[in-house]
């Protein structure tokens, strides 16, 4: 890259306010488990998570709070079962290895995320997780 990362998302915050969009982060990877255990979410499932964006339907719903990350998890979407959209309701395993395995994740961001923290600014650094 050029530039440092937080210019890059800096572009991109303004570009969204100045245009009202949204930004959605879909999980269309992982579900269900550590690698090995769980399975990719089904291709019928990211369509539909997808056109319920495209209709404004997703925006309509009722969410609830994704602990440690701080993201909106939707409670339903249609066309969706709603324990496929929160990733602690299909996790196969103890509830301890799902908080070890989020914990990792978060670790993870939180390290990466060092390399560029001196240009970010504070509401910025507050959005990261929370351990």
């Amino acid at each position: 890259m050029v530039w440092h990362p937080v210019k890059y998302a800096t572009m991109l915050a303004e570009k969204m306010q100045h245009h009202a969009a949204d930004a959605w982060l879909i999980n269309t990877g992982w579900n269900g488990g550590a690698y090995g255990v769980g399975k990719r979410i089904s291709l019928k499932y990211s369509r539909a998570i997808i056109d319920a964006i495209h209709s404004g339907e997703l925006s309509k719903v009722e969410y609830e709070k994704y602990e440690i990350f701080g993201l909106s998890i939707p409670k339903s979407c249609p066309g969706v079962p709603a324990e496929i959209l929160n990733p602690a309701k299909t996790w196969t395993g103890t509830n301890a290895s799902y908080t070890a395995t989020l914990n990792k994740l978060a670790k993870l961001f939180i390290d990466n995320f060092s390399k560029y923290s001196d240009k970010a600014t504070a509401d910025v650094l507050a959005a990261g997780p929370k351990l």
